[in-house]
């Protein structure tokens, strides 16, 4: 599957799985395992967190701006849940977890057994620039207990959490994710991971890019994870990769 990110010009890894075909599909066995900075994607289960502690009531809970201006324009105003997570809104994030708080998150990130559950480094930094790591097949079990709904939380949050990862919604196929972009032993990791819904069966997917310097290649870097991973299970849905 490394054919998927020679044009981008990035060191990438791609893991696909296919539950009910039995069949996983990973481009570099050594990579499976590794752990890794979650940034970003940790938001899907940091949504369900604030969900099931009643920090925030649903997708559009709204979050005042701290007037803070940031390079992001998309993070520059108020804004909802669903919108935070859209946009990867870091400053919303940081405080949900401030209100969520050290003790009540280290016991939701045990309870949901999250990568390495190492909260360090700060309840609004640990899973930037903190202790906390997961792997790549950690990412993919922890979407399939999302999917099947085995995780210890209400029906409700996971409702609202899997509606807003909707990505990419095809005639045939329906793509819920969340990517995320951090750095870590002077690289920088880019995540792209999710599953992808037919008709007839549910493949997971995860995607990482990493790079010493993006300054040069940030646009193909950013593309790379949202592509590569769109093409490659396209093209396991249409049998053209096995």
């Amino acid at each position: 599957m490394r054919q998927y990110f020679d044009s981008y010009r990035v060191n990438g890894f791609l893991a696909i799985e296919d539950p009910a075909r039995e069949s996983i599909l990973v481009s570099d066995s050594s990579v499976y395992n590794m752990a890794f900075t979650p940034a970003s994607t940790f938001k899907i289960c940091h949504s369900l967190i604030a969900l099931e502690t009643g920090v925030i009531q649903d997708e559009n809970s709204v979050l005042a701006w701290d007037n803070v201006t940031r390079k992001n324009p998309d993070w520059n105003h108020d804004q909802s849940l669903k919108e935070a997570f859209q946009h990867s809104t870091v400053w919303y994030y940081q405080e949900l977890a401030r209100r969520i708080g050290e003790i009540r998150m280290k016991q939701w990130i045990d309870t949901l057994h999250y990568g390495n559950a190492d909260i360090s480094g700060g309840i609004d930094q640990f899973w930037l620039s903190g202790g906390l790591r997961i792997t790549p097949q950690q990412q993919i079990r922890f979407l399939k207990n999302l999917h099947d709904e085995k995780l210890p939380c209400s029906k409700r949050s996971i409702n609202i959490v899997k509606k807003m990862m909707i990505c990419r919604d095809t005639n045939s196929i329906v793509y819920r994710g969340k990517s995320g972009w951090g750095s870590q032993d002077k690289m920088d990791i880019g995540w792209f991971v999710g599953y992808a819904e037919s008709p007839d069966r549910v493949v997971y997917f995860a995607n990482l890019v990493r790079m010493a310097d993006t300054s040069s290649n940030v646009e193909l870097f950013d593309r790379a994870r949202r592509e590569v991973s769109f093409k490659a299970v396209d093209d396991y849905f249409m049998g053209t990769l096995k």
